[in-house]
């Protein structure tokens, strides 16, 4: 089993039933990663998942939805970050140009040793600290190469 990342936006849009083709291939990976055990995400990510899943999504989740998905997510793999992690993104966002956000997300895939970062936030194919990002947007993906 090999642990892959998920961004917020990527969650997002698996939720967003207004995403069109999206919400599709959303919802299809999320899907596929959480039932294979394969699916990471950080802290932050679940943070602005519950903020944005509430506030601005198109057709947008209750707080008690949001928090049902919340429990979900909390028995994948999770990165919780520590001070010495904030300043390592910090690094990170200097060495590779990222937004210190970013590479927040970036640093939770590597500490949690994942192959893959799926996002839309960053350039697909472009690997970070042997983090290689795939954005499930940017072409159809095929499911059988993650």
């Amino acid at each position: 089993m090999t642990l892959q990342f998920i961004d917020t936006n990527v969650l997002l849009y698996a939720y967003d039933t207004t995403a069109g083709a999206r919400h599709d291939a959303a919802s299809e990976l999320v899907a596929r990663l959480a039932s294979s055990g394969e699916a990471a995400i950080s802290v932050q990510v679940m943070q602005e998942f519950y903020v944005n899943a509430v506030s601005k999504i198109a057709r947008r989740l209750t707080p008690e939805q949001a928090v049902q998905r919340l429990e979900a997510f909390a028995r994948w793999c999770v990165y919780s970050p520590l001070p010495d992690d904030v300043m390592a993104a910090a690094r990170l966002a200097g060495q590779h140009q990222l937004s210190f956000w970013d590479a927040m997300i970036v640093l939770g895939a590597v500490r949690l040793r994942c192959a893959v970062l799926w996002t839309e936030d960053l350039n697909d194919g472009q690997k970070i600290e042997g983090v290689e990002i795939r954005n499930p947007f940017a072409k159809p993906v095929d499911m059988s190469e993650a």
